[in-house]
């Protein structure tokens, strides 16, 4: 239990040649007959006992080929502090974060280490912390990588949570994102000016909301002029050897001109200047588009995250 495993089981696929596949993924579960493997992008798999042919313990992950070296907790602490709540409180090692809904991520339990209480006592406390505050309780997970949470994950579907967004964590060199383009023509600045937020597809942000983009230990903005509002946008966050992506968006006449590039190679720059060496960068599995330029780019999956939403309380409807 909790280890990765490799495991190979017969199908009934009616095609002669194909009796077997084999599944990775962490066993999070062997209860009644039934083993559950969560793979890497966080689905469970169920497999009968008795379709069983092997089975072994291999390598929390696999060696990466490319790209910094990171643990996951590294990038968990990293990737919160740019992206800051407007309130938080301590529940043991895990961290309740709470902005009036701006965006999962800083409505969200980051469950890093021991909640210092039985997981049951643990996510009542979180309902009651969030039902406080007018807002459902999420607990943000993640999948595939050594240290990641895929028994959590399990446990928090045993109990009915439900697991509403999934996306990657991607990770690569700086250097390379700046030799991109010139990035002439980007103007930077420490704020999201009117402009700024005239492109920013999250309409209507709050004065909670405008805390949340300008938190991180240094926070930059890239706008490239347009008609009207901007041709594109982006954001920045340096933290140490790290620098963050996020709200790179191109207004969508003038997208595959390269605009979303050069945003991110001014940025880039300017995290150079500051001391970074490394990137990472949020993007949703079915993104093809995005997926494509961050591959081209060099940027890789380090892992996968996930937020899970309380289960609804009876007699709600929901």
């Amino acid at each position: 239990m909790g280890k990765r495993v490799s495991v190979r089981r017969l199908i009934q696929s009616g095609v002669p040649e194909e009796k077997f596949t084999d599944t990775v993924g962490v066993l999070t579960s062997w209860d009644d007959g039934v083993l559950l493997i969560t793979r890497k992008d966080g689905e469970t798999v169920r497999i009968p006992e008795s379709s069983l042919v092997a089975a072994k313990v291999v390598p929390a992950a696999p060696a990466r080929r490319r790209g910094p070296a990171a643990s996951y907790e590294e990038l968990a602490l990293v990737s919160s502090r740019a992206w800051r709540p407007v309130e938080s409180e301590r529940l043991g090692e895990w961290e309740l974060r709470a902005a009036a809904g701006f965006t999962r991520r800083a409505n969200s339990v980051l469950p890093l280490g021991d909640p210092g209480l039985p997981l049951d006592e643990a996510l009542a406390a979180v309902r009651r912390w969030y039902g406080a505050r007018g807002l459902p309780a999420y607990v943000q997970t993640a999948t595939g990588a050594e240290g990641t949470q895929e028994l959590l994950c399990a446990e928090l579907e045993r109990r009915g949570w439900v697991r509403e967004v999934s996306a990657e964590l991607w990770t690569g060199a700086l250097a390379p994102v700046a030799d991109r383009a010139e990035g002439a023509g980007v103007e930077l600045s420490r704020t999201a000016d009117e402009a700024w937020l005239s492109r920013y597809q999250r309409k209507g942000v709050s004065e909670v909301a405008l805390k949340v983009l300008g938190s991180g230990p240094s926070v930059w903005f890239a706008t490239v002029p347009g008609e009207g509002s901007p041709a594109a946008i982006g954001r920045c966050v340096v933290d140490g050897r790290w620098a963050s992506f996020a709200a790179v968006e191109v207004d969508p006449a003038l997208r595959r001109r390269g605009l979303a590039t050069t945003v991110m190679a001014a940025l880039a720059r300017r995290a150079l200047d500051e001391g970074a060496s490394a990137a990472w960068l949020q993007v949703e599995q079915d993104n093809t588009g995005a997926r494509g330029l961050y591959t081209g780019m060099g940027f890789a999956a380090h892992h996968a995250y996930h937020h899970y939403r309380e289960p609804a309380a009876p007699g709600s409807g929901q």
